[in-house]
């Protein structure tokens, strides 16, 4: 339990947004004399997901990347995409090494206090109060990682699930290529959906094997079991393995305007302020940057929401979800285009919003079809 009642920041949430938060005030000298809580109901000692982003060097993660690859593989019903990947590297962080990083950093500073407690509202009337399950916490600013209650009741946004299975499994000959991840197969599909399945393979004989959906509705467990294992069977012809981790997951691609509910006093942060790429369900590189902007923000005497997103990409999303959205089926044919059609370079400076408006055009013009041409002007 906390000692104090009052703290300069709070941090709701220690999942990766603010845990990068914290991690970046704890590096900065202008937060040594500030104090900073960090509240959760959980202790964060399971390993409940795997982060997989791509960057080029230098890079703040050091050694917390469990593997890394240099080359990619898109598949298609229609072709085989190989890609190589430099000079970016695609990288893979098991959820419980990044949280015991970051306590461990954390902890070696005092003015960092870790509440182990359940959030159930935050006043802002005159100053933000943090009202938990046991106490009331004052601070000067809030980050708060919740996802807003108007979310579930958003008629006017577009939402799709990304939703998902993974399991790790561990085999007894060595049938992975461990120098490749593949990030999209298309073969293997739900009806007329954008499914697909992806791998990443840690070694030669041990892989994480997804099944994923961009789609408006979620489906039981036994329905990714059944096409994990049809995929494994049929696409990796593996007759024995052995599980030995699973997760599960479903991330909002949303147009739900999370920022909106930014003030002076709250800043929305995570999937709660709107930080996963609504087109791709990407978050570590973004997360980063964001941090790095609340940062300068608040060093800078600005509202630490000011300038987190960049209008035209959040445009460019609304156009692709929406032609997700009402035509699903084209998944399979838009990411295809995407991979093939452009330099890979170009397709990962788009997704991490750093691309040049040729860039940009070059992407549209793979991309055109009636569909897109449609869902633009229902965006514009």
């Amino acid at each position: 339990m906390a000692h104090r009642a009052h703290f300069d920041y709070i941090i709701v949430g220690n999942g990766l947004a603010g845990l990068q938060l914290a991690l970046e005030m704890a590096s900065d000298a202008f937060f040594n004399e500030k104090q900073i809580a960090l509240i959760d109901p959980s202790e964060k000692n399971l390993n409940d997901k795997t982060w997989s982003f791509w960057e080029t060097e230098p890079t703040k993660w050091k050694n917390l990347p469990y593997k890394t690859w240099d080359k990619a593989i898109i598949s298609t019903s229609k072709k085989t995409i190989s890609l190589n990947l430099s000079p970016y590297t695609y990288k893979s962080i098991k959820a419980i090494d990044f949280y015991n990083y970051a306590k461990s950093e954390l902890k070696n500073y005092n003015n960092f206090h870790f509440i182990v407690d359940k959030v159930e509202s935050i006043s802002t009337d005159f100053q933000p109060v943090v009202i938990t399950k046991n106490t009331k916490l004052r601070a000067g600013h809030v980050f708060d990682s919740r996802i807003p209650d108007e979310f579930y009741n958003a008629n006017k946004s577009i939402n799709i699930n990304q939703h998902f299975k993974g399991i790790v499994i561990k085999t007894q000959d060595a049938v992975f290529n461990d120098k490749a991840v593949t990030m999209m197969d298309y073969r293997l599909k739900d009806g007329a959906q954008t499914t697909f399945t992806y791998v990443l393979p840690f070694s030669k004989y041990e892989a994480l094997i997804e099944f994923t959906y961009f789609t408006k509705n979620v489906v039981t467990e036994d329905i990714y079991d059944t096409f994990i294992s049809a995929y494994i069977n049929k696409y990796l012809k593996i007759d024995s393995y052995r599980i030995i981790e699973s997760e599960q997951g479903n991330i909002p691609m949303t147009t739900f305007p999370f920022d909106d509910f930014n003030t002076k006093n709250v800043t929305k942060i995570g999937t709660g302020g709107g930080w996963v790429k609504p087109s791709s369900g990407y978050s570590f590189k973004h997360t980063e940057k964001r941090v790095a902007k609340i940062i300068e923000n608040i060093k800078s005497g600005k509202i630490p929401s000011a300038n987190l997103f960049k209008k035209k990409y959040k445009f460019y999303d609304k156009v692709f979800l929406k032609v997700l959205h009402d035509e699903n089926h084209k998944g399979e044919w838009i990411f295809q285009q995407f991979y093939d059609k452009n330099d890979i370079k170009t397709m990962f400076r788009f997704l991490d919003e750093e691309s040049t408006f040729f860039e940009e055009l070059k992407i549209m013009t793979s991309l055109f079809s009636w569909s897109f041409i449609k869902a633009f002007f229902k965006t514009f």
